[in-house]
C-alpha cells in the first residue's frame, strides 16, 4: 500500500499565493505519476498539474503559467505552488500517484484532499 498525505491549502485573497505538498510513503517499488487534480462542488474532478511516467509535465489549461508542479524524489514527494489565485480555484485538491509497491503492481492512489479557497 501508498499513503499519500497531503498539507497545505486553506483560505486566500484573490491573486494571492498558496502552496500544497504531497508525500507518498508505504512499501513503494516506483512512482510513475504523480500530481494533483481538484473537484469543486457540482464539478468532475479534473487534472491540475501532473508529471507523467515519462518525466514531462501537464496543466490545466486554466492554471497555466500561475501554477507550478514540481517533485524531490529522494523523498517521494509533490508540490504545487500556486499563484495569482481566482476565486475558480476554489477545490479540494487531491493528490494522485500511480505506484508500483513490492507487493503489487502499478495501482493509483489518491490523498484525502485539502481544501483551498479562494474568497475576499
Amino acid at each position: 500500500q501508498v499513503q499519500l498525505v497531503e498539507s497545505g491549502g486553506g483560505l486566500v485573497q484573490p491573486g494571492g499565493s498558496l502552496g500544497l505538498s504531497c508525500a507518498a510513503s508505504g512499501s513503494i517499488f516506483s512512482i510513475n505519476a504523480m500530481g494533483w487534480y481538484r473537484q469543486a462542488p457540482g464539478k468532475q474532478r479534473e487534472l491540475v498539474a501532473a508529471f507523467t511516467s515519462g518525466g514531462t509535465t501537464n496543466y490545466a489549461d486554466s492554471v497555466k503559467g500561475r501554477f507550478t508542479v514540481s517533485r524531490d524524489n529522494a523523498k517521494n514527494t509533490v508540490y504545487l505552488q500556486m499563484n495569482s489565485l481566482k476565486p475558480e480555484d476554489t477545490a479540494v485538491y487531491y493528490c494522485h500517484a500511480n505506484a508500483g509497491t513490492y507487493y503489487s503492481g502499478d495501482v493509483d492512489y489518491w490523498g484525502q484532499g485539502t481544501q483551498v479557497t479562494v474568497s475576499s
